[in-house]
């Protein structure tokens, strides 16, 4: 089948970068597009090229209506279109308003797996986000829990994070306790800062309503009407996760991320998240949604990143570091034994 779409001024950021998004089409879609000086032709299957002339009048709507993604943003959210027939363009930035966390940002997946994590989000109490690094785990959870809160769905926010380098060594840095742990916890008030106006940030830390704490001071609490979010849980040991899963009360929800491969334990097999992940399989009201190297929003170069060292440890055989072993004592001699596949 072949279709004429007519183009309509403003239209041409809908192509991307060098036509990238036009190309996106083609290849998800198994369509020829053939950009004309004022229409574009369409080659395909019917239905195939019906979905093309679907994002283009989307697109069109929503211009009009001063809704103008940027370049980044509208690739993610393409991706997701051709992905899934049952999902527009339209569709997505409207279900985005939705979950609006004030005039700084709206809250949009740039991949299927983080829309199914956004999802989960919205329809379970708790939410395991598990994944490499710049996935979008932390700042997806942290823009949720601002999302709620701006809508009165909670009355507070709860940011945990365990402090694993320090220790018992904590003593020994200057400052307050506070001061001791806000280092640990500095992505939990980037992601903050991001969201929401920073005054607005101050003046909820100050009065509480946003709390941001290490997982130490979780031990004999119960929260209750609270968004609960425990980053980097992958450093919790099997007693710290249980602790904080429980700490879970009335009207709460809970999210919590995690990196099976950046475990900083002394023993990587004792984590937390490592034991609750088949201790809590199949449990009713939790999720867990795992993400990929394509599902990094970060720098491109970190997705290329993250897949070079997945395919070398592939290659090398080498475990992930929740599966390694403790390292020898001194002056003893490990052999390592490639772990069955």
């Amino acid at each position: 089948m072949k279709k004429s779409l007519q183009l309509t001024p403003g239209i041409e950021p809908l192509y991307g970068t060098r036509d990238e998004n036009l190309r996106l089409m083609e290849d998800g879609l198994g369509v020829q597009i053939d950009l004309r000086s004022d229409s574009i032709q369409v080659m395909g299957e019917a239905a195939e090229v019906a979905r093309v002339e679907g994002i283009f009048a989307d697109f069109e709507h929503l211009r009009k209506n001063g809704v103008n993604p940027h370049n980044g943003e509208l690739h993610g959210l393409l991706k997701m279109v051709v992905a899934d027939p049952t999902v527009t363009l339209r569709g997505l930035m409207e279900s985005g308003k939705q979950r609006a966390v004030g005039a700084k940002r709206v809250v949009q997946p740039r991949s299927p797996n983080q829309r199914k994590y956004v999802e989960a989000i919205e329809t379970h109490d708790m939410v395991f986000g598990l994944g490499p690094a710049g996935t979008g785990k932390t700042y997806l959870a942290v823009a949720m829990a601002v999302s709620a809160l701006m809508a009165k769905k909670v009355s507070r926010i709860v940011l945990v994070r365990p402090a694993v380098e320090a220790g018992e060594r904590l003593g020994f840095l200057p400052g307050s306790l506070q001061e001791k742990v806000d280092p640990y916890l500095r992505p939990l008030y980037d992601a903050l800062y991001d969201l929401l106006d920073p005054a607005k940030v101050d003046k909820m830390l100050e009065t509480n309503v946003i709390e941001v704490a290490p997982l130490a001071f979780m031990r004999g609490r119960t929260l209750n009407d609270a968004f609960i979010i425990m980053d980097e849980a992958q450093n919790t040991t099997t007693e710290q996760m249980k602790m904080f899963l429980t700490r879970l009360g009335n009207s709460s929800k809970a999210v919590i991320t995690g990196d099976l491969t950046q475990i900083d334990l002394p023993n990587p097999r004792k984590s937390g998240l490592f034991d609750a992940l088949q201790v809590l399989d199949g449990v009713e009201g939790i999720r867990f949604c795992h993400f990929e190297d394509v599902d990094v929003v970060r720098h491109q170069l970190v997705q290329r990143i993250v897949r070079a060292y997945e395919s070398y440890r592939r290659e090398e055989q080498l475990p992930l570091a929740m599966e390694a072993e403790p390292l020898p004592m001194a002056g003893t001699e490990r052999k390592r034994v490639a772990k069955p596949q």
